[in-house]
């Protein structure tokens, strides 16, 4: 039997850092015509959680399990965390000391259940997907409608919106 595929992109971005931000995906099966993108911005955030929330969005949206995964992240900061193992680590301390511990939480659940590889790709250099997840991103942020990062607003108060 062979396993269906799907290829995740994801990029986010931030304008400032804290500032606004947002995240761009793109969801395609290989082999298959299907595709699918979602973005969303946030009025006060940073790049790093836009890049995880990418991931974490895309995963929730998978309306199946048992499929082999490859995301294809620019942020060293998501897929060496996982890659690299660093992640576990930093569970089984609790996230002690560690930023965006509630994302990392929350992926881990979805991690596990479909147990992704991740893959870095340089950012900014003509790779047709991540370029379109940025753009994705960048316009999400610059809506007028933003979303409130409740978990970082509430330990990150902005001093000017």
């Amino acid at each position: 039997m062979t396993q269906n595929k799907v290829h995740i992109y994801t990029d986010g971005a931030c304008s400032g850092n804290p500032g606004k931000g947002g995240y761009g995906i793109v969801m395609e099966w290989v082999g298959k015509p299907y595709k699918k993108e979602f973005s969303e911005g946030y009025r006060y955030t940073t790049n790093n959680r836009m890049e995880l929330l990418a991931v974490i969005v895309a995963l929730q949206n998978l309306k199946t399990d048992n499929l082999d995964i490859s995301i294809f992240s620019d942020s060293k900061y998501v897929v060496d965390a996982v890659e690299k193992k660093w992640v576990f680590g930093w569970e089984k301390k609790y996230f002690t000391g560690k930023k965006n511990s509630d994302l990392w939480i929350r992926f881990l659940k979805l991690y596990r259940k479909h147990k992704p590889k991740l893959v870095w790709v340089k950012g900014h250099n003509n790779h047709p997907q991540n370029e379109r997840c940025d753009k994705l991103a960048v316009a999400a942020s610059q809506k007028k409608e933003l979303q409130i990062d409740v978990q970082f607003e509430g330990k990150n108060p902005p001093t000017l919106l």
